[in-house]
């Protein structure tokens, strides 16, 4: 796979990461919002035109936090900033950690990184483990709706055929989303997308040696395939900071005859509740900017994504 931190801001494959990065307002709703997941933490209100850091805000005074579990010490977690023998190599690949953003260079402002995007209300790392850019990794695993007889299942309005992917239901919050998780330190985002899968979808982590090659097995065939990159950048997370954000590489995998997923029993694992097939179209809500990717597949796929003959995206 290409080093995708070879990529510039300008080169990426869609125009979304630099809409994102470029329009803080209109993209941070969901790192806005309180109180901040999993506590009682109430960030400091930030004003739609006060988001941008290029916007001059004197009395700016967000509330520092940095979760419990985090500052526990676990290997996925950095120590705090002015902890002696820590000094992070910012904007660069930091021994096996990767701290470059896929957004191009941030700002390190007094030692911290500076979310790219704007103000969050919050800074420190809430629940994110590293400061800066924290990698994850999106599977979108898509096949067309079939009936009975094997047919592809057309909406009846737009004629289109219907597209649908694997879904999961986060234990954290509830929210149904793409079955994903962080990128390990030195690993290939290409290892990341098939572990997260077989983790969260397939509750691999539980199955026995025999169980785990067999799925292994199955699996080659969709994940070696040609497969098209979603979206790399920056992500509209509720769990953002000022100081740390999410970033990830969302790729779809589609099985166009259904029967490489037709012989995979899923199976809700690791960090999912649940899993199942779901069928998409606009109506669908998930969780942080997941719809929004849902979406770009659909586009690329020529499948059903809404009943409006001009439907504008809305987070």
């Amino acid at each position: 796979m290409v080093n995708i931190f070879e990529c510039s801001l300008y080169t990426l494959n869609n125009w979304s990461v630099f809409h994102m990065v470029q329009n803080g307002s209109s993209s941070s709703h969901k790192a806005l919002t309180s109180p901040y997941p999993g506590s009682h933490i109430e960030r400091s209100q930030v004003p739609e035109d006060k988001v941008g850091w290029l916007i001059e805000w004197k009395d700016y005074n967000p509330v520092e936090y940095t979760a419990v579990s985090v500052l526990a010490g676990p290997n996925w977690a950095d120590p705090q900033i002015n902890d002696k023998g820590f000094s992070p190599k910012f904007n660069e690949r930091d021994g096996e950690v990767e701290r470059r953003s896929l957004n191009g260079l941030y700002v390190v402002e007094n030692g911290r990184p500076r979310n790219p995007v704007g103000r969050t209300g919050l800074t420190g790392r809430g629940l994110l483990g590293r400061w800066g850019p924290n990698h994850a990794a999106d599977p979108v695993v898509t096949r067309w709706k079939r009936d009975e007889r094997g047919n592809k299942t057309a909406h009846p309005v737009t004629g289109k055929n219907i597209l649908q992917f694997i879904s999961i239901k986060r234990r954290d919050c509830g929210e149904w989303a793409i079955p994903g998780g962080m990128v390990d330190p030195g690993e290939k985002i290409s290892a990341t997308l098939k572990r997260e899968f077989e983790e969260e979808a397939l509750n691999s982590l539980q199955k026995s040696p025999e169980e785990k090659a067999e799925l292994e097995k199955q699996l080659h065939k969709l994940f070696s395939q040609e497969h098209f990159v979603v979206y790399r950048g920056y992500v509209d997370d509720p769990r953002n900071t000022d100081n740390a954000w999410m970033e990830t590489e969302a790729v779809n995998y589609h099985d166009e005859t259904g029967e490489t997923m037709d012989n995979l029993p899923l199976e809700a694992g690791d960090d999912a509740g649940m899993v199942k097939w779901v069928d998409i179209s606009e109506k669908l809500e998930l969780y942080a900017s997941h719809s929004y990717f849902i979406k770009l597949v659909t586009e690329k796929r020529g499948a059903h994504w809404s009943e409006d003959p001009s439907p504008e995206y809305h987070e």
